[in-house]
């Protein structure tokens, strides 16, 4: 037997509708998820939003679960958290988070959930593809207790970077922005906050997650002696000019790339997916005050006029949660 929900697709650049769909029967191994909460990615789903994945990356950058294809239309996401309301007896009633797009209800194999930590509260829970992110950023950067860390970009990615950073025995972590108005999250979440990299002491690591190429300028110049520069930030079409033929060779300093696509190097013989995300879960579940990251909140059934604008005229927004119930 079939039913339906209904879900929203990005139907042109900074355009998007809520259409109807028709859901399969779940089988044996399968779930039917009803909706509590999800949430829109400032990063990767602004640059879906407003068609700029480029043709090159179109199959690398498919989400679970993605209806359509780049450019448009297309049905994508990938922070959804909701309640299992059939399907096996362990899973029933059981709150899960799903990378799934924005849709009220949906059918997914069993194996695509993450049964959510007893204490990890469920509003909060939507940041853990975000917290994946970090995590994996993390351990790309090989970040080590006391070094000096600078994370250039106070997003929702940026801030949890830095959060985790700070926790490292003696570490020196600095988080940076441009918009002064961060200062306030950066203190909710015990950084320190400066809005130049101008006057910083030289960096053992250097984190960009400020989807600037004018960040990752930045930390070329924060950048110490054979010291490492992660980039975070997905520019997509965007072409990113950086000063190479200055100081770059003769301090021997060393750009790497962090995508949650795949675990990190160092961890991959011993973390599956599964693992990386039930440690994300955990670390979110252990930290209340990450609740500053969400900054907004809306309806399901606004999305068509809400997501638009928190892409076209969000700057400064960060997580922006979206309500089902």
């Amino acid at each position: 037997m079939e039913s339906e929900a209904e879900a929203y697709w990005a139907v042109a650049p900074g355009q998007g509708e809520i259409r109807t769909v028709t859901l399969a029967a779940p089988g044996a191994a399968d779930v039917l998820v009803e909706t509590r909460w999800s949430a829109i990615s400032r990063g990767t789903e602004a640059l879906v939003a407003l068609g700029r994945v480029p043709a090159s990356q179109a199959l690398a950058m498919r989400c679970p679960f993605q209806e359509g294809s780049f450019p448009f239309p297309v049905k994508y996401g990938y922070c959804s958290v909701g309640t299992v309301a059939q399907g096996p007896a362990a899973l029933r009633d059981r709150a899960v988070f799903c990378l799934h797009p924005h849709q009220t209800r949906y059918v997914v194999p069993a194996s695509a959930l993450h049964v959510l930590p007893a204490d990890l509260p469920e509003g909060r829970a939507v940041l853990a593809a975000n917290m994946e992110t970090a995590l994996n950023a993390v351990w790309d950067a090989g970040l080590l207790p006391g070094e000096r860390i600078t994370v250039i970009g106070a997003g929702v990615v940026g801030c949890l970077i830095a959060r985790l950073a700070v926790q490292l025995p003696g570490a020196e972590v600095m988080l940076v922005d441009i918009d002064p108005a961060k200062a306030g999250i950066a203190e909710a979440l015990g950084l320190r906050f400066c809005t130049d990299t101008e006057g910083l002491a030289p960096a053992d690591c250097v984190v960009n997650a400020s989807g600037a190429g004018a960040g990752l300028v930045a930390g070329l110049a924060l950048a110490g002696i054979e010291a490492r520069l992660v980039e975070v930030s997905w520019h997509g079409d965007a072409a990113v000019t950086l000063p190479l033929g200055e100081a770059f060779h003769s301090r021997r300093l060393r750009l790497l790339s962090s995508q949650v696509g795949m675990v990190a190097p160092a961890m991959r013989p011993r973390f599956d997916y599964a693992r990386r995300m039930a440690k994300a879960m955990e670390l979110l579940a252990a930290d209340p005050a990450l609740d500053v990251l969400i900054d907004g909140e809306s309806p399901f059934r606004e999305l068509p006029r809400t997501l638009p604008d928190l892409f076209q005229n969000g700057a400064g927004r960060l997580c922006h949660r979206v309500a089902y119930l």
